[in-house]
């Protein structure tokens, strides 16, 4: 096939999976595609079918390549969601729901577990507070409501299960793994403690890998022009974002903006254990960075969840609304005229300082200081063992709204926002041109494009 030598990356999110075709000679992306990712919703939150996940990932890739430009398909990089997973059985056929990273399930397992492995013993060995969110909560309510997982021989991350089902083996990646409650920190090598007291068998969870290391090749029963391309597992989307949007410099501090927001700072190990008791405590929790031999420290918040609370709240279900909704709320003082969100992730948020004139702009001005203002908090946490940042960097689905921007410079600060249409989808396809061998390293990738002057929503 001629043409110049292409690379793929795949970003399975929590509302869409994404693509992107980006060129490796200088890493421009060049073509896109996307699809809804294929919740069911469930009283607890939600679930999907993993055959019904991958078949949209290979959609999103499948429009990205038909908008792409002629040339051989060097690597493909699958970066995901974390802490959802899917149960395999000996045949590699799915054996349950893959439960939502947000899903309530696993409360009472999560307790037992505080219980069983201890509340300050746990965070200690996993960087992670005890929270029913990670896989190791979910894969025992799993196994106490789905009698069929008992016959699981392994276990896959999201974008571990695409990769194999793009032909590719087995892996654990370590930043998803990081994620699962199941990994030593500091040994970097599974918690055998923790996966006994979750009565998964044996050889569950596949060999750790780095991401950017290969895991093998593209086969031809799925999209032909991936065929034979080297695959690569790139890690958790925040943290393949980071790479995507160029954050990956001693002292960045990465601000991932998307249904869920996380701030990154790549740090070298190992992390005191005193810090790391005091980050867990803070919500800050501490595992391996797709970069190699780096640890990340991540803070997170249900930020774009929230927000799209406020907008459906509001009324706003459209782009020309919500432009005339942002330029309003650009005209409001910091402070929203004393209006204030309390409690902005919890199950019933609350609005207090209603004056005698609100408006959608005032509500909505407040909604987006009380996600910025918990970023700043996060950040501060991260900085007491991280120390200063040099530089603030932003991207994600949410970065693209000019109001949370124009709040987030007055809360945190100057930053940049490098010109990338999708962060995780290109930080996938460079992981899979170090793993294809077009790059040496984190530190031979090209750059995004700077950002254009912003433009006045006034």
């Amino acid at each position: 096939m001629s043409g110049e030598e292409l690379l793929v990356g795949i970003d399975v999110g929590t509302t869409l999976c994404k693509a992107a075709v980006v060129r490796a000679a200088d890493g421009t992306e060049v073509a896109h595609g996307a699809t809804r990712t294929p919740w069911t919703v469930v009283p607890t939150g939600a679930e999907l079918a993993p055959e019904r996940l991958l078949e949209a990932a290979l959609a999103a890739t499948a429009a990205a390549l038909e908008h792409a430009p002629g040339g051989p398909v060097a690597g493909v990089g699958v970066t995901s969601m974390a802490e959802t997973g899917v149960l395999l059985d000996g045949r590699g056929r799915p054996l349950a729901p893959a439960i939502a990273w947000h899903d309530a399930r696993g409360e009472a397992e999560a307790a037992r577990l505080a219980a069983d492995l201890g509340a300050e013993r746990f965070p200690a060995r996993t960087g992670l507070p005890v929270r029913p969110l990670w896989s190791i909560a979910k894969y025992a309510w799993l196994r106490a409501h789905h009698p069929e997982v008992a016959a699981a021989v392994r276990w896959l991350a999201v974008a571990e299960w695409v990769v194999n089902g793009l032909g590719g083996e087995q892996v654990a990646e370590l930043s998803l793994a990081s994620r699962t409650g199941l990994l030593d920190l500091e040994r970097r090598a599974w918690w055998e403690e923790a996966r006994a007291w979750a009565e998964a068998p044996p050889g569950l969870l596949g060999d750790l890998v780095q991401a950017g290391s290969p895991a093998g090749r593209a086969g031809r029963g799925q999209l032909s022009r991936l065929a034979g391309a080297t695959l690569t597992v790139a890690g958790h989307d925040h943290l393949s974002a980071s790479v995507g949007a160029g954050a990956t410099r001693p002292g960045d501090l990465f601000d991932s903006c998307g249904t869920a927001e996380a701030l990154i700072r790549a740090v070298q190990p190992p992390v005191a254990a005193d810090d790391v008791r005091r980050l867990v405590a803070a919500h800050i929790t501490v595992g391996w960075h797709v970069l190699p031999g780096r640890q990340a420290l991540l803070g997170s918040s249900r930020a774009g969840l929230a927000l799209q609370r406020f907008l459906d709240l509001l009324g706003v279900g459209d782009d020309q609304a919500r432009d005339e909704l942002d330029r309003a709320a650009a005209d409001v003082p910091p402070g929203s005229g004393g209006l204030a969100v309390r409690d902005m992730f919890g199950d019933r948020v609350a609005l207090e300082g209603i004056g005698a004139d609100p408006s959608p702009a005032l509500v909505w001005r407040a909604a987006l200081e009380a996600v910025a203002g918990r970023a700043a908090e996060l950040r501060a946490h991260i900085e007491s063992v991280a120390g200063p940042s040099r530089r603030l960097v932003l991207a994600g689905g949410w970065a693209k709204n000019p109001a949370a921007r124009s709040v987030k410079r007055a809360l945190l600060g100057p930053f940049d926002w490098p010109q990338v249409t999708q962060a995780g989808a290109r930080g996938a396809a460079l992981l899979a041109g170090v793993a294809a061998g077009r790059y040496g390293g984190i530190d031979e990738l090209p750059g995004p494009a700077p950002a254009a002057p912003e433009r006045s929503l006034r």
